[in-house]
């Protein structure tokens, strides 16, 4: 009886020789597929880089750092108050922007998902009000009240006040009300009330900032504040 490794075990029949230089180009270009097919799978389902330009989230955030945010909230993961999310600017809350100088090396990144999109609009705020919520600004100590329950904010940038404008929002189903850390230096919902009263389309929300990815010293989660929320109840009308 023969065996298909018979004719490799002959004497007479020396093996083939692999080419060294092929084999190891083969190597490398194999990883290279590999590690970009991940890269994009990551970018479109699970995470993706984006870049914080201004201190509106001070001092959670700070100018310059890069961050990923976790594309599965909303979806498979739910939002909450407190969390900080990347949202597409739907309603024009920001000026237009010109055209940015890239390279071939930088562009690939971003395509990769590694790098943020500099063309894209996007901002970045903390929700303070979820569909149903009423928020308001401000009670006779000066702090926000969610359904009638005030709450105390670590996070907000040292020596801001809650807001220093008052208000009454009822958060429509499908939208939130969001707000910078750095309450004096964050045109957020409170600034926008001719557009959608101030809310945002939850269908606008990229994802919830997960992780400040640069620069090293800053490595480390985005924290959603959940102690903060803790004692705000169900919204009567829900």
């Amino acid at each position: 009886m023969s065996h298909a490794s018979d004719a490799a075990a002959t004497p007479d029949r020396p093996r083939k020789k692999r080419n060294p230089v092929w084999a190891a180009i083969r190597e490398v270009l194999i990883i290279v597929v590999v590690a970009l097919v991940i890269s994009l799978v990551v970018k479109t389902f699970f995470f993706r880089a984006f870049y914080i330009p201004s201190g509106s989230m001070e001092q959670t955030l700070q100018v310059n750092d890069r961050i990923f945010a976790n594309l599965m909230a909303p979806g498979p993961f739910e939002l909450s108050r407190g969390d900080v999310v990347v949202f597409r600017d739907e309603e024009g809350w920001l000026p237009p922007i010109p055209s940015p100088e890239t390279n071939a090396v930088s562009d690939f990144f971003t395509f990769v998902g590694l790098l943020p999109d500099p063309s894209s609009q996007h901002l970045i705020k903390r929700i303070i009000g979820m569909p149903g919520d009423t928020v308001e600004c401000c009670s006779a100590d000066g702090r926000l009240s969610i359904n009638g329950v005030e709450i105390t904010e670590p996070y907000i940038y040292p020596g801001d006040n809650p807001s220093d404008s008052e208000f009454t929002k009822t958060v429509p189903e499908g939208k939130i009300w969001v707000m910078g850390d750095h309450r004096g230096a964050s045109a957020d919902s409170r600034f926008h009330e001719d557009l959608q009263d101030g809310f945002v389309d939850l269908s606008a929300v990229e994802g919830r900032a997960a992780v400040i990815s640069w620069p090293l010293d800053r490595l480390g989660g985005i924290s959603g504040e959940d102690e903060v929320f803790a004692g705000v109840p169900v919204p009567a009308n829900q």
